[in-house]
């Protein structure tokens, strides 16, 4: 007879039959107890449930079992796990997890949002093990009033309640809209008065083939252009974030800002906007090129007549939002994009996307120059289409990825010359998740661009796409962390530099939910306790140094060199469980009701 306490599915396999020799080796890690309120509703109704079962057989009968045998197992697991203590080898495993906050966790007239709410919602965060919050630091609002004229108030409120929280921060420079994007539920636009100046100057924003204008964020056709009541697009970048350092200067002495994710396009994401929901765009579809203002036409003109050939134009044939790569001559088989002049424009097009992050960096860099604190940019995962030959949505993004070419490698070196931090997406996601017409390999495109990362030295650190709270995503993000699992006697041969988790909601904070993501917490700190000081993991952050020599062209290309991945187990062994772990949570589930 094997008995269950209260399941919290740590590190069960995914086992789909209820034989004995499966559950009995399975079932003693099922085995936990987190609340002093479990053993007193044990106490009440004076029995625990047991599941009984019998070889080859499913359940068979629930029986009561001795209080006083609860409380001593319940007393054991409770001093093995005590807060605080940890295993000095094994914690070298340690991967911190952030929370991303609600997108309007500061509304649109700059005031924190319903605080006692979050306040709750931040220590329960705490108590679950959690390292730390990512939160925009949305443009739109702190500088809505004018031009430089910023006002943080409601942020420094937001940064106070997460520091009394005892949780450290992971800030968004925001240089981008609300809204328009896959899951953004509010709208928080661009400062009013660069939209004014829009109106005079629609070709400051991205602009598609047919002339449509996507608002989300300025293209970077005007990074060096003096459009802005006599500033560039970059030196508004560069002011924002230099008032940034200056009004949070208390708390980037304090180490509560660990770090500094620079906005570099849509999303926060140094890509195009390619697929904007907004303008019809519905997965899985190719999205379309977005160089058409006329700052970017003419540096593609200018770009083209140095290269002899000024009577190229830029494509006029690569299809729109959702349609496939068969459809357009651009990415068909032997389409435009593999002659002389598709790759002369795809070469373009990627390396504006590179230098644009070159420089924006630059100025993070030189503005965060001595603080404790890392540079990070979020490079979007852009899955589907990524087994056609084309790779035709992650070229309209601005990802030169190829069979024969690596688009993400460039990036991770640009990266290595500013000490930042590769920050990736869709860290959740299968391929056997995703529909077969989509062509997508999420899983294989994760192992691409990790490998490009720790290829080029620096670190990785990745978010999920999409909300999810099942344990088949929480194991494959465990697996991506670790992709050669822990080390019992050290550091590992892989491990990623932190993983952030997208988003704080009400059904994250479901008490199932919850429940299953604490584990997922815990799996992703290996077993370990919550640990305040990252010089225990191997993550010291001490004063950021000035970006190195600017990298030439020619040696950013050498990296598009492809190279083979690293290789990645098939599952990772800090699983929170599988089917088994499913099914008895909803056993219990009901076993509960029964005694409420």
């Amino acid at each position: 007879m094997t008995s269950i306490i209260y399941s919290n599915a740590g590190g069960i396999g995914e086992i789909i039959g209820l034989r004995r020799d499966e559950f009995a080796k399975e079932v003693r890690q099922v085995c936990r107890t987190e609340t002093v309120r479990g053993v007193g509703r044990a106490r009440k109704v004076r029995f625990r449930q047991a599941l009984s079962f019998n070889p080859g057989s499913g359940v068979k009968s629930l029986r009561a079992v001795a209080p006083d045998k609860f409380t001593t197992e319940l007393e054991a697991m409770k001093a093995a796990t005590s807060p605080g203590t940890y295993n000095d080898k094994m914690l070298a495993n340690y991967v911190p997890v952030y929370v991303m906050l609600p997108l309007d966790v500061i509304t649109n007239n700059n005031v924190l949002n319903n605080q006692a709410k979050l306040e709750g919602q931040l220590q329960k965060l705490r108590a679950a093990g959690v390292d730390g919050v990512m939160v925009d630091v949305w443009w739109g609002i702190v500088e809505s009033a004018g031009p430089q004229k910023y006002d943080w108030s409601a942020y420094r409120s937001l940064f106070q309640l997460v520091q009394k929280c005892g949780l450290k921060i992971q800030a968004i420079m925001s240089f981008h809209q609300c809204g328009g994007n896959v899951g953004d539920a509010v709208n928080i636009p661009l400062p009013q008065w660069i939209l004014q100046i829009g109106e005079d100057d629609p070709d400051i924003f991205y602009t598609d083939r047919a002339g449509t204008r996507n608002r989300e964020c300025l293209t970077i056709g005007v990074d060096n252009q003096p459009l802005f009541k006599g500033r560039t697009a970059v030196k508004m970048y560069a002011d924002y974030m230099n008032s940034f350092r200056e009004n949070m200067s208390d708390f980037l002495a304090a180490g509560l800002i660990v770090d500094i994710e620079v906005g570099l396009g849509p999303a926060g994401e140094l890509r195009y906007p390619s697929y904007p929901a907004n303008q019809g765009w519905v997965f899985p579809g190719i999205g379309e090129f977005q160089c058409y203002d006329k700052y970017l036409k003419a540096d593609f003109k200018e770009a083209a007549t140095k290269a002899s050939h000024p009577e190229w134009e830029l494509p006029d044939h690569a299809g729109d939002y959702n349609g496939t790569p068969e459809s357009t001559k651009f990415f068909m088989p032997n389409g435009t994009y593999l002659s002389k002049k598709g790759k002369f424009f795809l070469t373009w097009y990627s390396n504006k996307l590179l230098s644009h992050g070159d420089q924006i960096l630059d100025e993070a860099n030189r503005i965060f120059l001595g603080c404790r604190v890392r540079l990070a940019a979020k490079v979007a995962g852009i899955h589907w289409w990524c087994k056609d030959d084309s790779h035709a949505a992650e070229l309209t993004s601005g990802f030169y990825n190829l069979g024969d070419r690596d688009g993400y490698r460039p990036i991770a070196r640009m990266l290595s010359r500013h000490y930042a931090i590769f920050n990736f997406t869709c860290l959740e996601m299968r391929d056997s998740e995703q529909s077969a017409a989509a062509k997508s390999g999420p899983q294989e495109l994760v192992q691409q661009v990790l490998s490009g990362g720790w290829r080029e030295n620096i670190e990785v650190a990745g978010e999920n796409a999409l909300p999810r709270y099942d344990r088949t995503a929480y194991n494959q993000i465990l697996l991506n962390a670790r992709p050669n699992g822990v080390n019992k006697n050290g550091q590992p041969k892989l491990k990623m530099y932190g993983a952030t988790y997208l988003r704080l909601s009400d059904d994250l904070m479901d008490t199932e939910n919850f429940r299953i993501f604490k584990t997922f917490v815990k799996k992703m700190h290996a077993d370990q306790d919550y640990c305040s000081d990252p010089r225990k993991y191997g993550q010291e952050i001490g004063p950021l140094e000035r970006s190195k020599p600017q990298i030439p062209i020619e040696e950013l290309m050498e990296a598009t060199k492809p190279m083979k991945p690293f290789p990645w187990d098939e599952k990772t062994d800090m699983s929170i469980g599988g089917a088994l772990a499913n099914f008895l949570d909803k056993l219990i589930a009901q076993i509960t009701s029964v005694f409420k």
